[in-house]
């Protein structure tokens, strides 16, 4: 895998916009004994990615969890709290060059640029600013496959082709350039949840 070196002024911003939460070291979680059966492949993964990773990562507590075998009018980004075994679930957007029929279903990956694709790997999330959706988070790709992600400038953020009411009207989403897409009105809470150097894991489970 590929060795990832962020700039740490901007997971310094990233920090501080979380309260500070930076500032403390990441804990050693223990496995979660709540986890319901169906969200356990999720866990599982994710402590296989922070142990990886740990090296990388600022902070471990929520590790976010993205399943692109799931198609786009079901909910696939996952926000697991890797303490109490919890987790939040949202809608999640992929790239039109992964999905080029736009049927509502990822059929490809890729890093390269132009491609407009969504890329797999491991992402340190990394400082907000404000852009053509408002408020988006960046991200750094840790792997090979996904170390384009600052070049093709792939963040978080939210977008109304992500709202459930496209689902509604056209039964999925709408595509991002690679982005992952959410619902508008959510960026604070992905802020709170993922922004200060934690980890956001894509792929197909």
């Amino acid at each position: 895998m590929k060795n990832f070196h962020p700039d740490r002024r901007g997971l310094l911003k990233a920090s501080l916009a979380v309260a500070g939460l930076a500032a403390f070291p990441a804990r050693v979680f223990a496995a979660p004994a709540t986890v319901a059966p169906e969200h356990r492949y999720l866990f599982e993964r994710a402590r296989m990615e922070v142990a990886r990773l740990s090296g990388q990562l600022w902070r471990t507590d929520k590790v976010g969890m993205v399943d692109f075998s799931l198609p786009s009018h079901q909910p696939r980004l996952f926000i697991l709290n890797m303490e109490d075994g919890t987790l939040r679930s949202y809608l999640v957007a992929h790239g039109r060059g992964s999905d080029p029929e736009h049927d509502g279903y990822l059929k490809y990956f890729s890093g390269a640029v132009g491609s407009l694709a969504t890329s797999r790997g491991a992402y340190l999330t990394m400082d907000w600013y404000e852009g053509k959706y408002g408020s988006s988070m960046r991200l750094g790709g840790l792997d090979t496959d996904n170390a384009t992600a600052l070049d093709r400038a792939i963040v978080v953020h939210e977008a109304w082709y992500s709202n459930s009411d496209m689902i509604t009207k056209w039964g999925k989403l709408g595509r991002s350039e690679g982005c992952f897409a959410v619902s508008e009105g959510l960026n604070k809470e992905m802020l709170y949840h993922l922004g200060g150097g934690r980890l956001i894991f894509a792929d197909k489970f």
